[in-house]
């Protein structure tokens, strides 16, 4: 067989596995439940898409919506505590691995009306270097400015101190598309819900934040099985069906402005 014909069935053995439902390999594991990465279930979703590791959280990246399908972060309490002695710097930055055709960029979302909304959130990061990644546009999505100052830097805090408490928790972080009334701003799609899947190892167990893009929202909460129906998108796929039904106690959540 010739190269380019090896190449072109590597390929096609490649993606019918990945529609077959059969794990993808994490260049950066660190990041993940038993270092798995989420899997696509809705292959409208798996088109164009790359993966983008980062010190502290990893992000897979939709070339259609020009936004991260999640950002994945193991969160400890060390890094919280060290998070806390950095002042906010602004360096909002498109991304430069991702081809200009593909990615967000500051004209985008400048006068959209909308918050460049963080996934893996400022306050999580542990050192300069990381914060700057955080600041990524990859790691951002269009987020109603009251939602993104008020309600989800409430859940984002609640989130911080349920890892102190714990010592760690692995959190993902992303939008939903839901419907066919979808917007852009610039060429990036709006997402019209939000989520945050908190997994405690602890406690072997997890649920989500779950709260719909737009002012006066106020969020729900979900096991991971009826997030993961809600957005195609298996989570954490190595724990079982009943595990995914198992529910993590999350706090109730005030509106507050809170360090991003």
């Amino acid at each position: 067989m010739h190269l380019i014909q090896r190449t072109l069935a590597a390929a096609a053995l490649a993606a019918g596995l990945l529609a077959a439902g059969f794990a993808a390999a994490s260049e950066c594991p660190i990041h993940y439940v038993d270092g798995r990465l989420p899997e696509i279930r809705n292959s409208k979703m798996s088109t164009a898409t790359t993966e983008l590791c980062y010190g502290v959280f990893g992000v897979m990246h939709s070339g259609v919506t020009r936004t991260p399908l999640w950002s994945a972060e193991h969160l400890t309490a060390e890094n919280i505590q060290a998070a806390r002695t950095l002042s906010r710097e602004n360096t909002f930055h498109p991304e430069s691995r991702l081809s200009a055709k593909a990615r967000a960029e500051l004209s985008d979302y400048a006068r959209s009306g909308y918050d460049r909304g963080h996934m893996a959130p400022n306050g999580d990061m542990p050192d300069r270097a990381t914060q700057h990644e955080s600041f990524t546009l990859a790691n951002m999505v269009p987020q109603d400015a009251e939602v993104n100052r008020h309600i989800w830097a409430g859940i984002e805090s609640v989130v911080r101190k349920m890892a102190q408490k714990e010592g760690d928790l692995y959190v993902i972080t992303g939008p939903a598309f839901i419907g066919g009334n979808l917007r852009k701003v610039g060429n990036v799609l709006v997402p019209t819900h939000l989520y945050k899947l908190v997994y405690s190892p602890r406690q072997h167990a997890g649920a989500a934040y779950f709260i719909e893009n737009r002012a006066d929202a106020q969020y729900e909460t979900l096991s991971i099985a009826q997030l993961e129906e809600k957005i195609g998108i298996d989570l954490l796929p190595s724990l079982t069906p009943a595990q995914k039904q198992l529910t993590l106690r999350l706090p109730n959540v005030r509106q507050r402005k809170d360090k991003k």
